[in-house]
């Protein structure tokens, strides 16, 4: 008798422990650098992308690193699609990371599933969760919403099998993304469609990479098809290298690697997209997708005691994992031009994969081939491509799941988004309204504090023609900033100040002053008038600091009071300004009793530094290790 297979979508409840959600007020003013590489084996088209698409700023996004470390159960809403072989969990509220993938025969988790839910300082915006697959479109880093929700509704197969649609406006970018997820009756493998499509007339940079977290183990191997990667570790220009074996050792073992690194596996043109991660049976998880899906990549944090401290700091103990990932270009510091009008698509699949242990675990070239004749078993090419050619046929939303926030109906409201029955948006919210008064009266209502930022030239045109107050002024001003005219927005800003001091106005013309005394003074300034809001606190520590004022520092931190006293960034600051004033015993004092940054940043090197500094000889204790280039 055959048995009846069924696919099936529901909502449920993940309860976790996990800190408090990540919250900020204040515009990222920075952008990004573009990246440059004469390094070996760097082409012309990957040295034109390196060059290419990194933004000015990260505007319209605010910081979001108001979070600690204080974990409680949280319930997390989720969505849950299922059928014979495979349970898959997303997070509608986080991105739509894909958190959890089982392999229902052998109740066999193949991703990172992490057992606590603790944003670190990882991501473009700061909060970021190790774990899971997240999806990244807009620049280089994580994307600016992997800490907030999205949109999501349930639509139908043409056969009727159940698909989760979520969608979003990635708004540096401009770009509309919708990810269709489904697990079709019987499939071995979790199927998504991706699509990201240009609304505006004018080209975009696009930048893609989904980031897959599974477990590690010394005896996981990760393959792909290829003999040759862009190398990065943090110090050496990036170069192309001979792989799996780099400096004579296997680098295809991540758990085995010392140091973090970044391996980008150079997929020759004609070659099937895959990537795994495949254990000492020879069984893991893999991915593959349709061609327009070109990088993948494998990282690793280093089994360094910096590497260690860091993989316990994202999910706690006994929680090693290990990253392969795929993307649009060869290496995650490259962005390419898409079209105006454009729309580009493809399919990702993801599953249990099993090949021969002795092969896996053999020589590079029969390892690729093992797996690669595994997958072509698992679930052939051209299963992907009619999965591609299905999801155009895909139904008209039938239930809401999750809601995202109001900024797409927004700009659906001011024309530079078409509605789309497809993706259904919602209406705007109450951090949309102010803007909303723009469009309808052509002025913008004053408030303090300031309306979160957009971005868009429809928006500056608007200000361009009645800003007349320091609150419309202000917001000129970030729009000239991210169209990167930094005099333009020097200039609204100033006359922004002439009508009204305000911290926001101070703090932005502190950004832009080329002199490290004259920053301090506006940060200064920009303090003093609005002393209770700690983000402002900790730039102005900062600011200071860097002018050389550690006096100064130290009398902030000295009439800071409460919880604000005790931060690990206040703390930080004050080891920082003792040491800058010759206090040596008071450095050691902090560091004895305790410094912990909650949003330590990947790449800081503050806390290892300053223990040198005042413990010279002495071993860096782990909890102050976050080196990711020491061995």
């Amino acid at each position: 008798m055959t048995r009846h297979v069924t696919s099936t979508l529901r909502t449920g409840v993940l309860r976790i422990e996990g800190a408090a959600d990540p919250v900020g007020t204040l515009p990222i003013l920075h952008g990004i650098s573009s990246y440059t590489a004469e390094g070996a084996g760097i082409d012309d088209e990957m040295r034109r992308n390196l060059a290419y698409g990194a933004p000015h700023t990260l505007l319209p996004y605010t910081r979001q690193d108001g979070y600690d470390r204080e974990r409680t159960t949280r319930e997390l809403p989720t969505v849950v699609l299922e059928n014979e072989h495979l349970t898959a969990t997303f997070l509608p509220g986080y991105g739509g990371r894909l958190w959890s993938l089982v392999h229902r025969p052998t109740a066999r988790e193949l991703l990172h599933r992490n057992p606590v839910l603790q944003p670190a300082n990882l991501a473009l915006r700061d909060a970021w969760l190790a774990g899971g697959v997240e999806w990244n479109l807009g620049t280089t880093g994580h994307w600016p919403l992997t800490c907030e929700p999205l949109h999501a509704v349930r639509v139908s197969a043409p056969d009727g099998t159940p698909v989760l649609r979520m969608f979003a406006f990635e708004r540096l970018r401009g770009l509309v993304l919708r990810m269709d997820a489904w697990l079709p009756a019987d499939s071995p493998v979790l199927l998504v469609h991706v699509g990201v499509h240009n609304p505006a007339e004018e080209e975009t940079p696009v930048y893609w990479w989904s980031n897959i977290a599974v477990p590690e183990r010394p005896d996981v191997r990760v393959l792909a098809p290829a003999d040759h990667a862009f190398h990065c570790d943090y110090v050496s220009d990036l170069k192309r290298v001979e792989f799996p074996v780099v400096g004579a050792e296997d680098r295809s073992y991540p758990g085995r690697a010392a140091r973090a690194a970044d391996y980008f596996l150079d997929v020759p043109a004609g070659e099937r997209r895959w990537i795994a991660a495949l254990d000492a049976s020879g069984t893991g998880l893999v991915q593959t997708s349709t061609d327009r899906l070109r990088g993948r990549k494998l990282f690793c944090w280093g089994t360094s005691t910096g590497g260690r401290h860091w993989q316990e700091w994202l999910s706690g103990p006994d929680s090693s994992y290990l990253e392969i990932q795929a993307g649009l270009a060869r290496t995650q510091l490259e962005h390419l031009p898409m079209p105006g009008g454009a729309t580009w698509s493809w399919v990702e699949a993801y599953g249990l994969l099993e090949a021969d242990p002795e092969a896996v675990h053999g020589s590079w070239g029969e390892a690729r081939w093992a797996v690669a004749d595994a997958l072509d078993r698992l679930v052939p090419a051209a299963e992907l491509d009619r999965a591609l050619a299905e999801a155009d046929r895909f139904g008209d939303p039938e239930a809401v799941l999750a809601e995202g926030s109001g900024w797409a109906a927004l700009e659906i409201e001011a024309g530079r988004l078409p509605a789309s029955p497809l993706l259904p948006f919602g209406v705007p919210g109450a951090e949309q309204e102010p803007w909303r008064r723009l469009l309808a009266t052509g002025a913008l209502p004053a408030g303090d504090p300031p309306a979160a930022p957009v971005a868009g030239a429809h928006w500056r045109r608007l200000l361009e023609k009645g800003a007349d107050d320091w609150h419309a002024l202000y917001h000129l001003g970030l729009l000239r900033l991210a169209d990167g005219e930094r005099e333009a927005a020097r200039d609204a800003w100033r006359r922004s100040l002439a009508l009204r001091r305000t911290p926001w106005v101070l703090r932005a013309l502190a950004f832009l002053d080329d002199s490290p005394a004259g920053a301090a003074d506006r940060m200064t300034e920009a303090h003093r008038l609005r002393p209770e809001l700690f983000e402002l606190t900790v730039e102005l520590l900062d600011t200071l600091l860097r002018a050389e004022r550690p006096k100064e520092a130290l009398a902030v931190v000295e009439a800071l009071r409460g919880p604000a006293r005790a931060h690990g960034r206040v703390r930080l600051a004050e080891a920082k300004a003792a040491y800058a004033l010759g206090d040596e015993d008071r450095v050691r004092r902090l560091l004895a009793e305790g410094i912990r940054v909650d949003n330590m940043r990947e790449g800081e090197v503050s806390l290892d530094r300053l223990w040198l500094a005042v413990h010279p000889g002495k071993p860096v204790p782990p909890e102050y290790d976050f080196r990711m280039t020491e061995d």
